[in-house]
């Protein structure tokens, strides 16, 4: 039997952002693809020691996702969930993307999708990321970015 031994603390503090779009009028979330199980979610990741948590959300948008924008400083919410043998806190940023890359650093390890406020809701499984990503065209380009 394998024993898991719990992370470092700063493990279990992460970011994410929620990347959308506005096309012909309607919101669109872009959601990737988990390594492992290949489950739909927003990019997210430890928030590295040296950026902000929106700044390091930021940047994994960029390395699991292939987009760049403008992130909100005030974050929407977060949700929890099991790994590590602990619980990882995830504070969620909403992103305006402004640009789209054919390649970036997990491009070969992740699918990514562009779909409606409704479609990534019924994708998801986290109940709070659902009410975020409900709650994006009241928040969109509403606030002040880094």
């Amino acid at each position: 039997m394998e024993l898991k031994t719990k992370k470092p603390v700063w493990y279990y503090s992460q970011s994410g952002a929620i990347p959308y779009r506005l096309i012909g009028g309607e919101f669109q979330v872009l959601l990737i693809t988990t390594r492992g199980r290949k489950r739909w979610i927003v990019p997210k990741g430890i928030v590295e020691q040296s950026l902000s948590p929106a700044e390091s959300a930021l940047q994994e948008a960029y390395e699991e996702a292939g987009v760049k924008g403008r992130i909100q400083i005030t974050p929407m919410g977060g949700f929890q969930f099991e790994k590590w043998g602990g619980t990882c806190s995830v504070t969620i940023f909403p992103l305006a993307v402004e640009e789209v890359l054919d390649k970036w650093p997990e491009s070969k390890v992740r699918q990514r999708k562009w779909v409606s406020i409704q479609s990534a809701q019924d994708m998801v499984d986290e109940p709070d990321l659902k009410r975020m990503i409900a709650e994006i065209p009241s928040v969109a380009e509403s606030k002040v970015y880094t």
